[in-house]
């Protein structure tokens, strides 16, 4: 594909014009995107990011950009409880789509986008995009190097107060687990593969919250610990909320056999990470390759995806296990029962350069 890819955003809250849109800037000034068209229920706000970022037109119905010729990559940013059903519309319109997490809030909503996904000529790249990452990658090396040994035990954390718009955020289909932990479920997922079980201890500890100068009533969870059981006696623990006003210390801790290896910075925003090997006797710092890395890196890997035909490293089986892990540690936590995971997933590998092996399409894409 030789001209620019067609940008459709759903969705002109703080994500899209704080994080998505720069970077789609930064590609168009490239030649590698174009801004076609953007989507928001308030037209005042649909309007004025228009205006700003160059985007060619505007809506209040996600339709009118699902339905777009000149749309071939769609962008859902809107609030959780949206993202399964206009996900889904697009792709079944045969439109590229990249879904901010979690791409749907049940997983029986989730598991028809990913039977739509399979036969759709679109490419389905659920967020969070932390496998992206140069820290990651080098990290997953590590790992599967052998430099620490086994992985028996691993800690991850993601949290901070919460936020003070949306109102979503705190009602059925938000919370922190979906939000925030959901970075860490992926990081760990994509690290040591498959989860076989889940529990979990998952609740709303501060009942009543102050949103856009209004009290709400917190019906999402808001505070959570999260054990998954990758199989072998292997154990990682999910602690995160929007109940930590700070936090210090590696957001990912992994326990091997032979060694040690922590992730400085968060998932999403990683600052190199820290060794311990018992043959070396010394700390080891790798300091971050790309500090510049964004979260929203997503976006720029489906456009080159969507450009030379190969197939995005993210895929919709991955975010469906992660759904699978979350919903399942949210009903352990009322029941107090441990849940089996039914679901699967193949993590992307890595070497010195990147993807050990390109994935090449197994369909022709839209173009």
């Amino acid at each position: 594909m030789s001209k620019p890819v067609r940008l459709g955003f759903i969705g002109c809250g703080s994500v899209m014009q704080g994080s998505y849109v720069p970077l789609a800037q930064e590609l168009a000034r490239e030649g590698l995107v174009e801004l076609t068209a953007a989507c928001d229920v308030d037209e005042a706000k649909v309007k004025s990011i228009c205006d700003r970022a160059g985007i060619l037109r505007g809506s209040t119905n996600y339709e009118d950009v699902i339905g777009s010729n000149d749309v071939d990559v769609v962008l859902v940013l809107t609030s959780m409880p949206q993202h399964g059903p206009i996900t889904k519309a697009a792709l079944e319109a045969g439109k590229h789509v990249l879904v901010e997490k979690p791409m749907a809030v049940t997983l029986e909503a989730a598991a028809e986008i990913v039977t739509i996904a399979k036969t759709s000529k679109g490419h389905l790249m659920p967020a969070p995009h932390v496998v992206l990452s140069p820290t990651y990658q080098r990290i997953w090396q590590r790992v599967h190097d052998g430099d620490i040994g086994k992985v028996c035990l691993a800690r991850a954390r993601y949290g901070w107060a919460g936020p003070a718009w949306g109102k979503w955020f705190y009602e059925p289909g938000g919370g922190s687990l979906f939000d925030l932990g959901v970075y860490n479920v992926v990081t760990l997922t994509g690290l040591l593969g498959p989860a076989k079980r889940v529990t979990g201890m998952v609740g709303v500890a501060i009942p009543e919250r102050e949103v856009e100068g209004e009290k709400v009533r917190v019906e999402a969870d808001d505070n959570a610990h999260v054990l998954i059981d990758f199989g072998e006696a292997r154990f990682a623990v999910v602690t995160t909320g929007f109940t930590m006003q700070k936090s210090q210390g590696p957001s990912i801790e992994l326990y091997g056999s032979e060694g040690t290896l922590h992730m400085k910075g968060y998932d999403w925003a990683p600052d190199g990470y820290e060794l311990w090997r018992n043959s070396f006797g010394a700390w080891e710092t790798h300091l971050e390759t790309n500090r510049k890395w964004p979260w929203t890196a997503g976006l720029r890997h489906l456009v080159e995806c969507v450009r030379d035909g190969s197939t995005p490293l993210i895929t919709p089986e991955h975010g469906y296990h992660v759904l699978e892990i979350m919903l399942k540690a949210q009903a352990a936590g009322k029941d107090g029962v441990a849940k089996d995971i039914e679901s699967t997933f193949v993590a992307p590998t890595f070497g010195e350069d990147g993807p050990k092996i390109a994935h090449q399409l197994d369909h022709n894409p839209s173009r």
